[in-house]
């Protein structure tokens, strides 16, 4: 990965499993199971994502199979009854998808997955097209990035920008994505928002800053 602010584009899964709005519940299952996922988009012909079924589509044809519901029950649980009784995508959808453009940041595709709850997001264009699919094991691809990589990246995009003439050299290193910052610099004021930017650098797990200024 490069430096700078990843975006979904650099993480998404290209190649992605879909299924048409015609689409019947044992072929959904089916796809689910060979494919490992958790949820499949559904589209239209021209490849526009119009819905998406999960397993939580999926498991009220189990939990209502033997029962009876009451009417408060009815009542309350109407979509979840609907869906039990569901037969193909279209029926068990839900819609409009939840979805996200390619040029997203991470932090924008990991806000929308928790306010929405779902554990997987299509990639879509302007044109509602699927381009592929992300998830929040991507997301956190970027904690594996190796600890000479961030190293480089604070220096040239952090520490180079905001102290370019160090009382005393500023020196980065990395350790299992902990960035430990140490040297004498000419302005205190700078050191929090350089603790800030570091923090924000993709795959920094945690900061150690021990710069002091030179007038300390």
């Amino acid at each position: 990965m490069n430096g700078g602010s990843h975006r979904v584009s650099d993480v998404m899964t290209h190649a992605v499993v879909a299924v048409g709005r015609k689409a019947l519940f044992k072929d959904i299952v089916e796809r689910m199971e060979q494919w490992e996922v958790s949820a499949l988009p559904v589209l239209e012909g021209d490849g526009r994502v119009v819905g998406v079924v999960s397993e939580a589509d999926l498991l009220p044809k189990e939990e209502f199979r033997d029962s009876d519901p009451d009417r408060f029950t009815q009542m309350r649980r109407l979509t979840d009854l609907a869906k039990a009784g569901a037969a193909t995508a279209e029926e068990l959808m839900s819609t409009p998808a939840v979805t996200v453009h390619a040029d997203a940041t991470l932090a924008e595709a990991a806000r929308i997955m928790a306010l929405r709850h779902v554990k997987r997001l299509p990639v879509v264009n302007a044109e509602s097209v699927l381009e592929g699919v992300v998830s929040r094991g991507d997301l956190l691809k970027v904690f594996l990035r190796p600890d000479n990589d961030l190293a480089d990246e604070i220096r040239r995009e952090v520490v180079d920008r905001l102290f370019p003439a160090p009382v005393e050299p500023v020196h980065v290193m990395v350790t299992e994505g902990v960035a430990t910052l140490t040297g004498r610099v000419p302005d205190a004021t700078r050191i929090p928002l350089a603790v800030r930017l570091v923090r924000g650098v993709e795959g920094v797990v945690g900061v150690d800053c021990r710069l002091t200024a030179a007038d300390e």
